[in-house]
């Protein structure tokens, strides 16, 4: 069976990127651009993993993380933030949201889809 993972992301090139080197490892992906339909999208299909950015037009990546901690349903899944702010304010922000690491900006290709893997035989 597929591993699924869902990518929130609100920039069309980073999104299709993720996407594209997830797939070739295998994985079943789901797309979202803000963080309001990640939120729906993962409450309907329970992906092993959500890779979100920390800056979404509707709402931060970290606010949202808390929606889904928040609910039974989604609260056991691996959040993996992918984004540019690597400052010590958006580390701590991060930082405190359970089951979640944080990737930095521009991503390593070579190794996106391995790193991602291990979050979710992490959590398990």
């Amino acid at each position: 069976m597929k591993k699924k993972a869902l990518i929130v992301d609100d920039n069309a090139n980073n999104l299709m990127l993720e996407k594209d080197l997830l797939e070739i490892a295998g994985f079943e992906v789901s797309v979202a651009e803000d963080a309001a339909t990640g939120i729906m999208i993962a409450k309907s299909s329970i992906p092993d993993v959500v890779i979100m950015d920390v800056r979404l037009p509707d709402m931060r990546g970290s606010e949202a993380a808390m929606v889904l901690r928040r609910d039974n349903d989604t609260t056991g899944i691996p959040i993996v933030f992918v984004t540019a702010s690597v400052m010590a304010e958006g580390l701590k922000e991060i930082s405190s949201i359970p089951n979640s690491g944080f990737i930095g900006k521009p991503i390593n290709t070579r190794t996106f889809a391995k790193e991602i893997d291990g979050y979710i035989k992490h959590a398990q």
